[in-house]
């Protein structure tokens, strides 16, 4: 899964790649990009709100590649700081998190208590995947491991809202999470016994 992970954000970073120097020679940074991409995806949260589901997920999805921009906008400018790589995974947690959001008043105003539910197992896994390999790799153990990360989440939300099959996706999501949460941490306890 990680090599095929890999394999595709190289292909989609090389189709970005033109437009990514279009910027830099405009004169734009990374951090107004990362700052766009986080305004987007609030605004693609209360489209949804309003009731129109499928701009939401064409939005949420514009959002989260201008994520992809911001990042190799930054190496290719020779920009790359760590706090523009910590504010960035900040605005990413936040933009997620407010669209699911999103996602659960609209279950709850449909009087959907199930998928509302869901939707906030859906939350809690994505936040703890993000979790578990932030503080495996503050203990120097790359925690790269799992079904599902970021850019899957992103792709089945949107795919959920442009498609109307917004509950049977936050549904996949909670259990797909969960498990990535669980193979991390496993990786991590792995990882830590084999040094004694």
């Amino acid at each position: 899964m990680e090599a095929l992970r890999r394999y595709v954000q190289s292909y989609v970073e090389r189709s970005l790649t033109p437009l990514v120097r279009f910027l830099a020679r405009l004169g734009i940074g990374p951090d107004p990009i990362t700052w766009a991409g986080f305004v987007v995806t609030l605004f693609s949260s209360g489209l949804l709100l309003f009731g129109y589901p499928l701009t939401a997920g064409i939005l949420f999805l514009l959002g989260s590649t201008l994520d992809l921009l911001d990042g190799a906008l930054a190496r290719l400018q020779k920009q790359a700081t760590p706090f523009g790589a910590f504010l960035d995974s900040t605005l990413d947690r936040l933009g997620e998190g407010a669209l699911c959001t999103a996602i659960a008043y609209h279950f709850a105003a449909a009087g959907d208590a199930l998928a509302v539910a869901g939707t906030m197992l859906a939350l809690l896994g994505g936040m703890l995947t993000s979790y578990t390999r932030a503080r495996g790799e503050a203990l120097g153990i790359p925690c790269t491991a799992g079904w599902i990360t970021r850019p899957e989440r992103v792709i089945l939300l949107a795919l959920g809202l442009i498609l109307g099959l917004l509950a049977e996706v936050v549904y996949l999501l909670a259990v797909l999470t969960l498990w990535t949460s669980l193979q991390r941490i496993y990786h991590v306890y792995k990882a830590l016994h084999s040094y004694n």
